[in-house]
């Protein structure tokens, strides 16, 4: 190793305003209050660490004692000062480290000396860093001085916490925030490194190196300077996740992907993969976070500016997310938030994390059809929120879990219409309102009565068989069958592979003159049909200009011994029996907007 070796942070160290990264709002008002003579006599430099105020107090320092500045004001570089300055033998500038030098003692002995004009120069600058560390007595010793200090003292004060430092040292000086520099401000600067150092980098890499610094340049470049150690000047994503100890987006993509196709026995050997590694659990959960809330981000075009990854990696999130429901994604970030939070106190971590793995493996199965209303002063409407269909997953048992195995089915027909139901079935009756909005039971609105009730349930009795012609057009057997094949012909085409073996799994039945029942092996399946429910019903509609009652019923089988048994029918039952003796009790409900109390 060279014996005038110098690390990337000091070598490459701003010299001027221009070179300075990512804090342009503060370096253009220093060069303009330089160019107008209107420099305050006190400064606060205040923002995270390693993003440049002692670098700009320092720079400051210098381009004011320039003798010859530039145009754009900055130091000429080759002036008598200027190269005191490189050679640190200019005596117009003093450093103090208040982190060690912190008495009333030494504030003292730094205020003795202001009284001494500059040799050399205009300007005597005093940098103290760290000023939060004084003490309250040496904040007190230095007021006098910063509030009053000769015309030729500046005092620049730099800090990362700014909430430690007195409010009366805070209101003589100007203050200047320092934001955290981004990642692609990092990621141009650390290229521009790399080429003039001769090593060779990826992309992907230097995107990584950025995203760890969180924001301070002088842990990417110390960062930079490790790897590429470590790699021999070769800066690959792959050895570069490595050395920082990281876990590849390959294997986030991996696990998702055995999660939401319940693959428990999967993703626990995932799992265990990367612990032999020596990757700690807290890791892997706060890498799965990240990578789920990534995933949401590509929910929508307006967020895609926040997903922080790199650019060849933008694609398969993309890709990824559209696979994915964000009810599941919500339901899993907080289900990993609850066991971050618990992880310290876990006795056995490993088992800690598993369990939270076998829960979000049945995520997607708890996770429910949400309702969302709005009121107003006369009524409410509500509204399904749709759910986007869920990646392919893997072949589980019957009567489980979504079925994804069913997606490399050929034959696309649903299972025959039938007039007559088989089995008995438990309802869930849903039916059609001119807004195409469900309802739920406990939902339902409290409507006000009017005086003319009576009067305005027979004119909508009146205008809805007048507008039917006297009676409702009743829908045949091979039609339904044809619309719903015709619907699931295009859902697979699509690709909605996963709601396409749903309701393969589902018969219809067919209640004339308009009912179409879908019937349902559990009730799982019976949440796809629920939410699909509005979408046939317009289809319907479009494709026969009916409009079309859809209900849904999950099957129960009946034993032998119960079947001679007589069964008292439940209301939905009761209204089906009557609604079959009077059709006009049907548009009378739907008129109205009625449902049925359960």
């Amino acid at each position: 190793m060279s014996e005038n070796y110098q690390v990337s942070a000091r070598k490459y160290r701003p010299q001027t305003f221009d070179t300075v990264v990512g804090q342009s709002h503060i370096t253009t008002t220093l060069k303009n209050a330089i160019r107008h003579q209107q420099l305050a006599h006190a400064f606060l430099f205040c923002g995270p660490r390693g993003v440049g105020k002692t670098t700009c107090a320092r720079i400051l320092a210098k381009t004011i004692n320039c003798t010859n500045p530039t145009a754009d004001m900055e130091a000429c570089g080759t002036c008598p000062s200027c190269v005191g300055f490189k050679n640190n033998t200019l005596f117009n500038i003093f450093e103090l480290d208040a982190a060690s030098n912190n008495s009333v003692e030494d504030i003292r002995e730094l205020t003795s000396q202001v009284r001494f004009a500059p040799q050399q120069g205009k300007y005597k600058v005093y940098i103290i860093d760290e000023v939060h560390m004084l003490s309250s007595s040496a904040f007190n010793a230095f007021l006098k001085t910063l509030e009053e200090p000769p015309p030729y003292a500046i005092f620049i004060l730099a800090t990362t916490e700014k909430h430690k430092i007195l409010p009366t040292i805070l209101s003589r000086c100007q203050i200047f925030d320092f934001k955290r520099i981004t990642t692609n401000d990092i990621v141009a600067h650390l290229a521009g490194i790399v080429a003039k150092e001769g090593l060779q980098a990826e992309e992907a890499a230097l995107h990584i190196i950025a995203q760890k610094s969180e924001g301070c340049m002088r842990d990417a470049l110390s960062m930079l300077d490790r790897i590429a150690g470590f790699t021999d000047g070769v800066l690959s994503y792959l050895n570069t996740m490595e050395h920082l100890n990281l876990l590849d987006a390959d294997f986030y993509f991996g696990l998702t992907d055995k999660l939401l196709c319940q693959d428990v026995a999967g993703a626990l050997l995932d799992f265990d993969k990367v612990l032999e590694k020596g990757f700690e659990g807290d890791t892997i959960l706060s890498g799965l976070a990240e990578h789920l809330r990534n995933l949401l981000l590509c929910k929508d075009k307006r967020m895609a500016r926040l997903l922080d990854v790199p650019n060849d990696h933008k694609p398969i999130f993309y890709e990824k997310a559209n696979q994915m429901p964000p009810s599941y994604i919500i339901s899993s970030l907080a289900l990993i938030n609850d066991c971050e939070l618990e992880y310290k106190n876990a006795n056995n971590k490993r088992l800690h994390i598993e369990i939270c793995i076998i829960r979000l493996c049945y995520v997607l199965q708890a996770t429910k059809a949400h309702f969302s209303y709005e009121a107003d002063d006369e009524k409410k409407n509500f509204s399904r929120v749709e759910e986007p269909e869920i990646m392919p997953g893997k072949p589980v048992e019957k009567n489980s879990q979504p079925v994804p195995a069913a997606l490399k089915r050929s034959d696309p027909q649903p299972a025959l219409v039938s007039s007559n139901p088989q089995p008995v079935v438990r309802e869930n009756a849903f039916t059609t309102v001119p807004n195409n909005n469900t309802i739920s039971a406990e939902n339902q609105p409290v409507r006000k009565i009017s005086k003319n009730l009576f009067a305005n349930i027979e004119q909508a009795v009146s205008q809805a068989t007048s507008s039917n012609g006297g009676e409702k057009k009743a829908i045949t057997e091979e039609l339904a069958r044809k619309v719903m094949d015709d619907y699931m012909n295009k859902m697979q085409q699509s690709g909605q592979s996963v709601l396409f073996s749903q309701f393969k799994m589902m018969r219809l039945e067919l209640l004339p003159p308009d009912e179409v029942k879908i019937i349902a092996p559990t009730e799982f399946n019976e949440n796809y049909a629920k939410a699909e429910r509005n979408a046939i019903i317009e289809y319907y509609k479009a494709a026969t200009g009916l409009n079309i009652r859809i209900t849904t019923a999950v099957v129960e089988e009946q034993s032998a011994a119960d079947a001679n048994q007589p069964r008292i029918l439940s209301k939905a039952e009761l209204f089906e029996v009557m609604l079959r003796k009077n059709p006009n009790l049907g548009l009378l409900k739907d008129g109205l907007n009625l449902q049925l109390e359960y």
